[in-house]
């Protein structure tokens, strides 16, 4: 299969939904491309696409080929087209893709640490971390691509230098960077081989009956809502294996406040895992964290609620620890954050909540 596309993460939802009907006289973009193999059985365009365009579900690529946006060779086609091996499927929109060159922007970094060799930085919460899917500027690298704008050697665009690895936008904390291709190469083989040492703390609703447990299930996206992840059976052979460990730090009866261990990381990982087992995160709309799960019926304690989630109104979740050995010393490297404002509020309002010292008119 040959996919001629520069960066798929562009092939968002928003995209598809932004498309007014293209007209004979209008001018066209072309934002994706691929050639479908000899060997392809005879799908439905919609079905092929929606398996083959990330961040595209089959309802946007519907709505797409309504509009007139999905070309086969020289010609649109409705969904119901049925592909055929060496056929030319295009995307086209009414205006040119999105130039993804990331350029340097003055925007504040907390600095945990720096050498010649790479950086932590304590990341805050609501920065993207790289551009794409819609967010093409304010990011994480666009802020090092500033902080790094009088080195000649390290250029944000290239592959080889960079994010070793990546958080969500609204979880908070430690994220490594690697300035030379040799610490990158160094940093991803840690993660790779799950040697890094990294701890999240989360607040999740309900309680636990044990203190501490193992949450095995491979993550993949779920076929109902592509922005998000959903476990399956690792006898599925549907995503990827994933492992989260979990620790009790602090009970406060109808939520917990958690440590997660991460053997593994994947997209949303502790996210779907604690969903997988009723323990969505806390204010985590994705994940259905911003319904009330437990406690009591009473107004009073829906108005204490309703104050959590003023106070914290993001997914409670913090990446507090982050371990690696360093690329060219070898020496161990271990880093500890501390919460954000916004989640150290959140907690302490249910520690007063629980110790019975407040009360919501």
């Amino acid at each position: 299969m040959t996919d001629y596309t520069d960066d798929i993460e562009l092939m968002e939802d928003d995209e598809l939904t932004a498309v007014e009907p293209s007209t004979d006289d209008a001018q066209l973009y072309e934002h994706w491309k691929m050639e479908v193999d000899p060997g392809q059985a005879t799908v439905r365009i919609d079905k092929f696409l929606a398996e083959h365009m990330q961040h595209s579900s089959r309802n946007r690529i519907q709505t797409a080929a309504e509009q007139g946006c999905i070309f086969v060779g020289d010609r649109p086609v409705k969904s119901n087209y049925k592909v055929r091996p060496g056929d030319i499927i295009t995307l086209r929109l009414d205006r040119p893709k999105h130039d993804t060159t990331i350029r340097p922007e003055e925007i504040p970094l907390d600095i945990v640490y720096e050498d010649s060799d790479l950086m932590v930085v304590n990341k805050p919460v609501g920065m993207v971390v790289h551009p794409g899917a819609g967010n093409f500027s304010g990011t994480l690298i666009n802020a090092v691509a500033w902080h790094m704008r009088d080195v000649p050697s390290f250029d944000a665009n290239d592959p080889e230098v960079g994010l070793v690895h990546r958080i969500d936008k609204d979880t908070s904390g430690l994220i490594v960077v690697a300035k030379t291709p040799e610490a990158k190469t160094a940093l991803g083989k840690q993660f790779f081989n799950k040697t890094t040492h990294r701890s999240y703390n989360a607040l999740v609703w309900g309680n636990f009956v044990e203190d501490e447990g193992r949450i095995e299930g491979n993550i993949g996206r779920d076929p109902k809502d592509r922005l998000r992840m959903k476990v399956f059976d690792p006898e599925s052979g549907i995503g990827k294996p994933a492992v989260t460990h979990w620790r009790v730090l602090e009970r406060f009866g109808y939520t917990t406040l958690v440590e997660c261990k991460l053997e593994t990381g994947r997209t949303h990982q502790i996210r779907a895992h604690m969903k997988h087992i009723g323990h969505p995160l806390f204010a985590d709309e994705r994940y259905g964290g911003t319904e009330i799960l437990r406690g009591q019926r009473s107004s009073s304690y829906r108005a204490f609620i309703r104050n959590c989630f003023d106070l914290c109104p993001r997914q409670a979740l913090h990446a507090k620890t982050l371990g690696f050995v360093h690329p060219r010393t070898g020496q161990q490297m271990d880093f500890d954050s501390e919460w954000p404002t916004d989640l150290t509020a959140l907690i302490d309002h249910w520690r007063k909540f629980i110790n019975g010292t407040r009360r919501d008119d």
